[in-house]
């Protein structure tokens, strides 16, 4: 995690002649102090640290001259020459607490850990600036992670997500620190629990995830084994044998997913995702009445189940009901206007009921999605792409 201070890091650390001591040697001292200012406002480190340097040895008892000193080696990434000259300042002028957070980081930098964190905690938990507090609390997290202290990086990751939500720098090491926690914590999971049902069903979940279903079956009925009615885990077991049974052309895994979403449903009534996979069985297999029973069953708590809504409309559409199937439409694309599917079912149901001007306006949207070919986005907690089977229109469908 190499960062650079930024321009309003620069602004931070005092620049004034007024802290000069000036004698005998007053003309070469604001020389220096002119020329040093300059470059470092510029940008040219090179320069800037020789004029510090001559300056550092004609006021050697101006904390400003080492605390500017030690920014230009900062920006050099020269941390060990940084850090002598940042606590030489602090150590003459404690009200430096800006510089003291560039130690921190300088610090952090060279791996000097626990020595870093009083500055870093200091700059990312009582500072106003918002450039102070994203720097430090980007090294803190590389500092509290250096000494194994995971948890700690992530209580920083979380807060850093809250002040910076759209920082891709900072999106980026969070999502370092969170999947290594994720890592961490399930190898302690493997090393503390290793035939536990939870070890079981994270292996079968992570497998899933990789499209490794051979392994992720094999892990889902080790918590079955464990727990034959353990909530959920027949519906995972179902949705990794429907992929299979796609990946593979199985009809065995076809039939086996379809049980193991009956299993569910038996167990959790209230599963809407299992009652919603049965009802897609059932329309595939032209049993419309069915199907209409689990698509409501699907919906009835939960409302906003957009694919749900698309599903019955379909099924009532195949039951010659299409002023029943309007109101699921309308529904499923206030929810997601931009769902394909809901378009080609809407023209269906707009020519069925003769409302020719509707039909059209929806056949051109249908056309302009059909034609952009958008992939789904999320549907919500409740059923993500991932999660359920989704309404889908063929590559060549002409509603």
């Amino acid at each position: 995690m190499r960062q650079r201070p930024t321009k309003l890091l620069l602004l931070c650390v005092v620049i004034a002649s007024r802290g000069l001591v000036l004698g005998q040697s007053s003309a070469a001292v604001l020389q220096y102090s002119e020329q040093g200012q300059k470059a470092l406002a510029d940008g040219r480190y090179s320069e800037a640290e020789q004029a510090y340097e001559k300056l550092r040895d004609l006021q050697p008892g101006v904390a400003e001259v080492h605390a500017n000193l030690g920014l230009i080696y900062f920006q050099e990434r020269k941390f060990e020459q940084a850090v002598p000259e940042l606590r030489r300042a602090l150590k003459l002028k404690l009200g430096l607490t800006k510089t003291d957070a560039l130690l921190g980081m300088s610090l952090s930098e060279i791996g000097h850990y626990a020595e870093a964190l009083p500055g870093l905690e200091k700059g990312f938990r009582q500072t106003a600036d918002p450039a102070i507090k994203r720097m430090c609390g980007l090294q803190l997290q590389r500092a509290y992670t250096g000494l194994q202290r995971d948890s700690k990086a992530v209580e920083v990751g979380l807060e850093l997500n809250r002040l910076y939500p759209n920082d891709p720098e900072v999106l980026y090491h969070n999502g370092k620190i969170f999947g290594n926690f994720a890592f961490l914590t399930m190898q302690k999971l493997a090393q503390n629990a290793p035939d536990s049902v939870w070890r079981y069903q994270a292996a079968a979940e992570a497998y899933e995830s990789e499209a490794s279903y051979t392994s992720a079956v094999e892990n889902y009925h080790r918590v079955l084994a464990l727990e034959p009615h353990r909530p959920g885990v027949h519906y995972r077991l179902g949705r990794t044998l429907l992929a299979r049974s796609h990946h593979m052309n199985s009809p065995a895994d076809m039939a086996e997913a379809e049980k193991e979403f009956q299993h569910e449903l038996e167990l959790e009534p209230s599963n809407a995702n299992a009652a919603y996979e049965l009802g897609e069985f059932r329309h595939k297999a032209g049993e419309f009445d069915q199907a209409q029973k689990l698509f409501e069953m699907a919906l009835k708590d939960h409302p906003d189940f957009e694919e749900a809504q698309v599903a019955l409309a379909a099924t009532l559409i195949a039951l010659h009901k299409p002023e029943e199937a309007l109101p699921h439409l309308q529904k499923a694309i206030g929810l997601r206007a931009d769902d394909e599917a809901a378009w080609y079912r809407l023209v269906q149901v707009q020519r069925a009921l003769g409302n020719a001007a509707e039909q059209q306006r929806a056949q051109a949207e249908f056309a302009r999605l059909h034609e952009k070919a958008q992939p789904h986005e999320e549907l919500g907690p409740m059923a993500p792409p991932s999660e359920v089977t989704r309404q889908e229109v063929d590559s060549n469908a002409a509603p």
